[in-house]
């Protein structure tokens, strides 16, 4: 349910336009006093706002202009509501800086569908992560559920980039911003190139990300992001550190410390076997995993093969593999520790 606000003395003044857009769940908010509407819109901010172009006194703009310019409400989508010869014209939108435009004498059912679209829009926009554009917390969780509930034998790979706090110190946010967009580069353009469409990629967060894949690509979707990391992570180091296979940087606790060379850790949590109900158990398992790849040397991945609940325990039962690793190594691992 979105809240409304119609600055729009001059239309949709019929109570069916009203109920229209009330029967498909907003709340419609008309406010016929406009300077008062808009100390309204700041203080209680609706979802959208529908303003008519032609108000008097220069309002519309001022009412645009007040939205876009206030850091919490700025992402608030505006419709603004013009006449045939404007659509005709065009307008400068630099001047109106709105998210979409509607006739005046278009039928209120085409308002729903703009209202509608405009909200979907701003939403997903929302959710994207500014640096690398790709899809944040709510459209992770969302998939992941998704794949839980269609049974399918889909695995999850959380993604950190280890050592990335003092590599920032180290190297500057700059360099470091650089780093995470490389990562978002491999991620998608490996999980496009093996799973296509069916493949999703996100951003939670920092250096940390979520991608989803069929499980029995999972592997090979591992050592390709740890193989293109591996090849292109030297272009983001100086060589002087490259040579020495550490840098200098400060822990969590601001002690200076040799850090080894920036590496990847995947943690891998296959959803098949009805594991799992809801995407926070999901989470829980990786947190372990990832604690124990982050232990490993240089850039690897684990995948969970137990069949079973998880316990921090059972860790005997996981399958540690890494591009470096061959398949006599890899067997001898498995050997050692062998899945369910």
């Amino acid at each position: 349910m979105a809240r409304i606000a119609l600055l729009t003395p001059d239309y949709f003044k019929g109570k069916e336009d009203k109920l229209c857009l009330e029967a498909k769940g907003h709340t419609v908010l008309s406010k016929s006093n406009l300077t008062q509407a808009l100390d309204e819109l700041v203080n209680d901010p609706p979802d959208l706002v529908v303003i008519q172009k032609d108000l008097p006194k220069g309002l519309c703009k001022s009412v645009i202009s007040t939205i876009k310019n206030d850091l919490q409400i700025a992402l608030m989508p505006v419709l603004l509501l013009v006449h045939e010869q404007d659509m005709v014209n065009s307008l400068d939108w630099n001047n109106y800086p709105v998210d979409d435009i509607l006739n005046v004498n278009a039928p209120i059912e085409e308002l729903i569908t703009r209202v509608d679209l405009a909200l979907a829009r701003t939403h997903r926009v929302a959710d994207n992560n500014p640096l690398t554009k790709l899809p944040g917390n709510s459209s992770i969780l969302k998939t992941i559920q998704k794949a839980i509930n269609c049974k399918g034998e889909r695995s999850v790979g959380y993604v950190d980039i280890d050592n990335f706090k003092p590599y920032n110190d180290h190297y500057g946010f700059a360099r470091g911003d650089e780093v995470i967009r490389m990562v978002a580069r491999i991620l998608v353009n490996v999980v496009r190139e093996y799973c296509g469409k069916d493949g999703f990629v996100g951003h939670v967060g920092g250096d940390d990300f979520v991608f989803v894949v069929s499980s029995d690509k999972v592997e090979t979707v591992c050592r390709e992001i740890i193989a293109h990391f591996n090849s292109l992570i030297p272009l983001f180091l100086d060589e002087e550190d490259i040579e020495a296979g550490c840098f200098v940087g400060k822990d969590r606790k601001g002690n200076t410390q040799s850090f080894p060379l920036t590496s990847l850790s995947i943690a891998i949590v296959p959803l098949d076997r009805n594991r799992f109900n809801h995407y926070g158990e999901v989470a829980t398992v990786a947190a372990q995993l990832k604690k124990k790849v982050k232990q490993l040397e240089g850039s690897n991945f684990i995948i969970d093969r137990r069949k079973d609940k998880i316990s921090s325990s059972d860790f005997n039962k996981v399958t540690v593999a890494s591009q470096d690793i061959t398949e006599e190594h890899l067997n001898a691992s498995s050997t050692q520790s062998p899945p369910l």
